[in-house]
């Protein structure tokens, strides 16, 4: 059994990354990402707003209420690592938006 948990830790980040440290991203969203070709934070930090809010709109059901402004600079500052930075942004946010 101690063989099949770094398979399962090698298939999971074989996923992308954990989008859901996005403020504004839930499990949900994330997987809207996901499935409009965006699985890390480089390829969310990469895109526009525009196409996020795209990826959003052409989803089904209601994703496009939510605000990606800030995503892709949220998305960069996890991509390098900036996790402390990250966090001070994360503090002047309110879902995912400037307050």
């Amino acid at each position: 059994m101690k063989k099949e948990a770094p398979k399962k830790a090698a298939a999971k980040s074989a996923k992308g990354d954990d989008l859901t440290k996005i403020e504004g991203v839930g499990p949900k969203l994330a997987s809207v990402l996901n499935e409009g070709g965006l699985n890390s934070y480089a390829e969310v930090a990469a895109a526009s707003v525009a196409d996020i809010q795209k990826i959003l709109d052409e989803a089904e059901g209601n994703y496009a209420r939510f605000s990606p402004d800030t995503w892709p600079q949220q998305a960069q500052l996890a991509a390098d690592g900036k996790w402390d930075e990250l966090k001070v942004l994360q503090d002047e946010l309110d879902g995912g938006k400037k307050k």
